[in-house]
């Protein structure tokens, strides 16, 4: 019997449907992280005059780079999954791009927007 080369329609609904949950929380997430980070930019001028602002203010500085940080990884997350969803339309999902094999359910149930089987992922890192 042939190695089987693509996921079936069926196979594919069940991934898709992962990748809407994982894009609807994530977007969730991205606006919690946005609106903190206009959050703390909104109070940051309201006072300016004793040196303890100072501290105050190295230290929204640090926590508004982290939150853009996490922002941004957010951001990044949200983009591989809408990328996931178009290689499921044009039907290319589910295949490796190093090997050109296909990637095990269980790797795509847990990260379903990669385009690399545990396979290729190892071999990278040597």
């Amino acid at each position: 019997m042939a190695e089987k080369t693509k996921y079936s329609a069926e196979e594919l609904v069940e991934f898709e449907d992962l990748i809407h949950q994982k894009l609807e929380k994530a977007k969730g997430e991205l606006d919690i992280l946005r609106k903190s980070l206009t959050r703390s930019t909104d109070g940051s001028t309201d006072s300016n005059f004793n040196a303890v602002k100072t501290l105050e203010d190295g230290a929204d500085t640090a926590e508004k780079e982290q939150l853009s940080t996490l922002a941004a990884r957010q951001q990044k997350f949200i983009n591989n999954l809408e990328n996931a969803l178009i290689r499921i339309k044009n039907g290319t999902y589910g295949i490796c791009v190093d090997t050109g094999k296909l990637i095990s359910k269980e790797r795509l149930r847990a990260v379903p927007h990669t385009m690399h089987s545990i396979e290729a992922k190892l071999n990278t890192k040597k």
